[in-house]
């Protein structure tokens, strides 16, 4: 008995002696569980942020879509009065037209004075290009370039418009998928910073640690590259 107890207590110690010793174990793990809880509060921190510049964008995007929508309806409502305009003053031309064949001065002076400003002045111009005996002049006011029609031009102008807002809109949507998946990348730290508080091996929990911190590093600088609203 005397001799296997010896050989237990000396199988205890060379069991010992082998063994990290208790101080150093603690402090590595401690260590580790510092960097995990200074990780885990950054990216926690982080991951609200990004979703918070998501939702922000999302409302700009759907901001920017509606004012561009609204804008377009404008836009429609001052080409559609600019094209009835437009044919109201061709239309009177074209019966301005018939009158002075007919030699009916007094009804063709009645329907120039009820041509737009706009179509008399590029009428005057169009006279004075001699379109009765120039074979090569304009075939009628409405194609010289002194013809200006302001509600199509201003038509065109809210269409210019309303693209570039609904570009904004684009954009906008653009921005907040770049959070989201930013968002993606954080939701996986802390994927593996949970999985690595079940491994007890020095080496696992260090390594899972580590790539961590790199995909940390990594989305806080795409976070901070992103635009923000």
């Amino acid at each position: 008995m005397p001799e296997d107890l010896n050989a237990e207590i000396a199988a205890g110690l060379a069991e010992a002696s082998d063994a990290e010793p208790e101080p150093e174990r603690v402090r590595w793990e401690r260590f580790v569980e510092i960097c995990e809880a200074i990780v885990l509060a950054t990216i926690v921190v982080a991951t609200a942020w990004s979703g918070y510049q998501a939702a922000k964008w999302d409302g700009r995007q759907a901001e920017r879509y509606g004012t561009a929508s609204a804008i377009r309806i404008q836009a429609d409502e001052q080409l559609t009065l600019g094209g009835q305009q437009k044919l109201l003053d061709v239309s009177t031309f074209n019966t301005w037209v018939q009158a002075k064949k007919d030699g009916r001065d007094g009804l063709a002076a009645l329907y120039v004075r009820r041509f737009s400003p706009e179509f008399k002045t590029a009428f005057d111009a169009w006279l004075a290009t001699h379109p009765f005996s120039d074979p090569n002049a304009l075939p009628g006011p409405s194609f010289m370039p002194q013809y200006d029609n302001p509600q199509i031009d201003q038509g065109n102008a809210l269409n210019d418009e309303a693209t570039a807002i609904f570009a904004e809109g684009t954009d906008a949507r653009g921005t907040s998928d770049d959070y989201i998946r930013v968002t993606v990348v954080l939701a996986t730290v802390l994927f593996l910073l949970a999985l690595s508080q079940r491994f007890r091996i020095r080496e696992v929990r260090v390594a899972v640690l580590i790539v961590s911190g790199l995909l940390m590093v990594y989305g806080l600088a795409a976070i901070i590259s992103f635009k923000r609203v």
